[in-house]
C-alpha cells in the first residue's frame, strides 16, 4: 500500500542507490604477505582446519569490529577502522579470507591489507605481542610545494593521536586540522589491533612514524600498515566524519561466480527500502530528540553545580555530583567539614604542605586510609569564589595521567575547599631548586617530567572535549606522584576556548611573572602559544637547575631565558646544562631540547609550535628543528620575582589516491 504512493522515478532511484552501495561496499585490496614459503607448506589437516576457521571469521565480524581467536593450534585475527560500518566490515573480512585461500593456498601463516580491514593468521600465538613487520608502507608521489611546514604539519596531527588514541576503548583516532599554508587541511588516522595493551599500541606507533619520517618527508599523503598498528594521513577526508557511520546496504559475497547474488538482492531490497527508509528517518529522528533532550539535560547540571557555589554556607547538592555530558566526566565527592578537619587534623601546620596565593595545602588522611590534598581558599582573597568554581567546573571533565586528579570539594560555613589526590613528591620547584634535591633528579627522571608535562598540555589544547589554555604553566603547578611521574595543577586560572576559537585578550592578567608570553604580560592577549612561551620557560629551568627569576650576568641583568639564548648562540650550550647532571647526560639530547626550548619562547606566537610539535620534537631526532627567530624579549616583566597575580596551589612550596602507488613491503 505505502509502496504504491511512491512516484516510480523515486524506485528508479532507490534501484540506483541500492546498486551503488553494493559496488562501493566492495573493499579495496591494497596488498598480502603469505609467510609460509619453501618446506614450510602446512599440511592437509591444518589446511582444513584453516578453512572451517576462515568459513567462520566473517560471521564474528557482524558483532565487533576486532576479533581475534585460536583453534586447532591456528591463531587468526581481523581488524576492521574503526569507523567502518558493520556490514562493511563483514563485507571486507569475507573478502579477506576468500583472498588469502587464493593467494596463500598452503601456507601457515599470513596476512593481507585492505583499506577497511586486516586479516591475519599464524600456527604461532602472537597474540598479545607488538609486531611491526613485516610492514607495507605507501605514499604519494606528488611531492608538496612547501615540504618542512607540510610535514610538520602532517606529524603534528599524527603525534597527537598517538598520545590519545592507544588509551581510548578501539584504540582508533582520527584527526583533521590546518597543515599549511593556513589554508590546507591534513586528514590523519592511527589504529591498533585490540590484542595489545595501550603502552605497546603507543610504542608501535611510534616506530612506525619514524619509519615515515624516514621515506616521506614532503609528501603529501603516506600510510604504513603493520600486524600490530596503522597510521595515515592524506589532503583529503579518507575516513568516516561520525564515530558511528551509517549502516551500508548489505550485499552477498558471490564467490567470484558473478553478480547474479547481487542482482536479487536489490530486487529484494527495492520492495522494502522505502518503508526502511522511513523507519530509519524516525529512529534518526528519535535519536537526535533525545541526544536535544541530554544535552539540556546535561545543561541543567551544570548549571546546578555552577548555581551552589553562589554565596551559599550550606550546600544543596547530593553526597555525589555528576557533570553530565562529556565522556571524560565522573562523580565529584562532596566531603563534610568535620571529614575534612579529621583528615587533616584541624589544619594543623605540621599538616601545611605549601602556602599559594589563594590560601595554604594541607596533607590529609582519610578514614580509609587515603591520602588526600586540602585547598583552602583564603577568605582574604577576592578571587577565591570564581577560581574555586572554574577550577571543580574544568577538572572535573578531564581525564589524563598527566593532570591532578580532583576528588572533591567542600563548602561549608565560611570555607571552601577542593580535595586532590595526594602527590607523595610535592611539586617540582621543591626538588628542582633545592641544592640537595635537584641531586635526586637525573636526566631520565628531568625527561620523564619534562616529557609528561608536555602530554598533559598536548591534552588540554587538543586532546580533551574542551581547548583549554592552563595560564599559569610554571614549576610549582608540576606535581610529582611516588615515582616521580609529573601532574599539572591548578586550573583556576585557566580558560576554556570554543572550538575555533584561537586566541582571547583580557583586562586582567593572572599567571606568573617570568613565565608569561610577551603578548600576554604586555597586551593580555592569550592564546595556547602562551602555554608554549611558559613550557619554555619551564623547560629551560629543568635543563639548568635555575629558575628564570635570577640574574646571570651582572653586567647585563640577564634572565635565564636571555642567558640561555646567549649560550646557545655563542656554541656553550653545555654551560646551561645543571652540573648535577651534565657529566652523566647525553649531552646532545640536551642541547637539542634547549633548542626546542628557544623555539617555544620566540616572541612571535606564531613562530612557536604548538604542543603537538614539541611532544614530536622531544620523542623524535628524526624531526630537523629550524632556527629560532631574533633574541627573545628580555623586558622587565622576564626578570621580576616569579609571585604570581593570582599565585597557584603547588603542594610544596577511500583508498589512496590514483597518484599514490608507489608501494613497498619491508620484513
Amino acid at each position: 500500500m505505502f509502496l504504491q504512493q511512491i512516484p516510480g522515478a523515486c524506485l528508479v532511484l532507490i534501484t540506483i542507490f541500492a546498486t551503488i552501495c553494493s559496488i562501493n561496499c566492495q573493499p579495496t585490496y591494497n596488498r598480502h604477505v603469505c609467510l609460509g614459503p619453501g618446506n614450510d607448506t602446512a599440511p592437509a589437516d591444518y589446511i582444513s582446519n584453516l578453512n572451517s576457521l576462515l568459513d567462520s571469521l566473517s560471521s564474528k565480524a557482524t558483532s565487533d569490529s576486532f576479533y581475534n581467536d585460536s583453534s586447532n593450534g591456528i591463531y587468526s585475527l581481523y581488524l576492521c577502522r574503526g569507523d567502518v560500518s558493520t556490514s562493511t566490515c563483514q563485507i571486507c573480512v569475507s573478502n579477506a579470507t576468500q583472498e588469502l585461500r587464493r593467494r596463500c593456498p598452503s601456507d601457515k601463516r599470513a596476512i593481507i591489507w585492505y583499506d577497511e580491514c586486516m586479516l591475519r593468521y599464524s600456527n604461532l600465538s602472537f597474540f598479545g605481542r607488538e609486531q611491526v613487520s613485516p610492514y607495507l608502507l605507501m605514499w604519494n608521489v606528488q611531492n608538496n610545494t612547501t615540504p618542512d611546514e607540510q610535514n610538520y604539519g602532517a606529524l603534528s596531527l599524527i603525534y597527537s593521536l598517538i598520545e590519545s588514541a592507544p588509551y581510548t576503548d578501539k584504540m582508533f583516532g582520527t584527526k583533521d586540522g590546518i597543515v599549511a599554508n593556513g589554508v590546507q587541511r591534513g586528514y590523519a588516522l592511527v589504529q591498533c589491533t585490540r590484542d595489545i595493551n595501550s603502552d605497546s599500541c603507543h610504542s608501535c606507533l611510534r616506530t612506525l612514524t619514524d619509519e615515515i619520517q624516514k621515506c616521506c618527508q614532503g609528501r603529501r599523503g603516506w600510510r604504513i600498515l603493520s600486524p600490530s598498528c596503522n597510521l595515515r594521513y592524506e589532503e583529503y577526508q579518507f575516513y568516516q566524519q561520525s564515530s558511528a557511520p551509517p549502516p551500508s546496504v548489505p550485499t552477498a559475497d558471490d564467490g567470484g561466480k558473478g553478480g547474479k547474488n547481487t542482482t536479487v538482492i536489490v530486487a529484494v531490497t527495492v520492495s522494502s527500502l522505502a518503508a526502511v527508509a522511513v523507519a530509519l528517518l524516525g529512529v534518526w529522528y528519535y535519536l537526535s530528540c533525545c541526544r536535544r533532550r541530554r544535552r539540556k539535560g546535561e545543561g541543567k547540571s551544570q548549571e546546578i553545580l555552577l548555581g551552589n557555589f553562589k554565596g551559599s554556607n550550606r550546600p544543596v547538592l547530593e553526597e555525589h555530583i555528576h557533570v553530565a555530558g562529556d565522556q571524560h566526566s565522573g562523580e565529584m565527592h562532596y566531603f563534610s567539614l568535620n571529614n575534612i578537619l579529621a583528615a587533616t587534623n584541624n589544619f594543623s601546620d605540621a599538616n601545611k604542605l605549601g602556602e599559594g596565593g589563594f590560601g595554604p595545602v594541607y596533607k590529609g588522611k582519610l578514614s580509609n586510609g587515603k591520602e588526600i590534598a586540602v585547598k583552602r581558599l583564603s577568605l582574604r582573597s577576592r578571587q577565591g569564589l570564581e577560581e574555586f568554581r572554574n577550577e571543580v567546573i574544568l577538572i572535573i571533565k578531564l581525564q589524563h595521567k598527566n593532570l591532578v586528579r580532583l576528588l572533591g570539594y567542600c563548602l561549608e560555613e565560611d570555607e571552601k575547599l577542593l580535595v586532590y589526590e595526594y602527590m607523595a613528591n610535592t611539586s617540582l620547584d621543591a626538588f628542582l631548586f633545592d641544592p640537595l634535591k635537584s641531586k635526586e633528579l637525573d636526566w631520565d627522571k628531568r625527561a620523564n617530567i619534562t616529557i609528561g608535562t608536555a602530554r598533559g598540555l598536548l591534552y588540554l589544547h587538543e586532546d580533551s572535549r574542551l581547548k583549554i589554555i592552563h595560564r599559569d604553566m610554571k614549576a610549582s603547578n608540576v606535581l610529582l606522584d611516588d615515582e616521580m611521574n609529573p601532574k599539572i595543577s591548578d586550573f583556576g586560572t585557566a580558560r576554556i576556548f570554543g572550538g575555533n576559537q584561537l586566541e582571547a585578550n583580557t583586562e586582567r592578567v593572572v599567571g606568573t611573572y617570568g613565565y608569561m608570553a610577551p603578548e600576554y604580560a604586555l597586551e593580555g592577549l592569550f592564546s595556547i602559544k602562551s602555554d608554549v612561551y611558559s613550557f619554555g620557560i619551564l623547560m629551560l629551568e629543568i635543563i639548568s637547575g635555575k629558575r628564570n627569576r635570577g640574574v646571570y650576568h651582572s653586567e647585563c641583568g640577564q634572565s635565564l631565558l636571555t642567558y640561555a639564548w646567549r649560550l646557545w648562540n655563542e656554541g656553550k650550550g653545555t654551560e646551561l646544562i645543571d652540573p648535577n647532571i651534565v657529566e652523566t647526560c647525553p649531552v646532545n639530547e640536551a642541547l637539542r631540547w634547549i633548542h626546542v626550548a628557544l623555539l617555544c619562547v620566540q616572541d612571535d606566537p606564531a613562530h612557536r609550535p604548538t604542543m603537538s610539535l614539541v611532544v614530536l620534537m622531544l620523542g623524535s631526532k628524526a624531526v630537523n628543528l629550524p632556527q629560532p627567530s631574533i633574541a627573545p624579549y628580555a623586558g622587565r616583566f622576564a626578570t621580576m620575582s616569579d609571585l604570581s597575580t593570582t599565585s597557584t596551589f603547588g603542594m610544596g612550596t577511500g583508498s589512496l589516491a590514483s597518484d599514490q602507488t608507489t608501494a613497498s613491503i619491508s620484513s
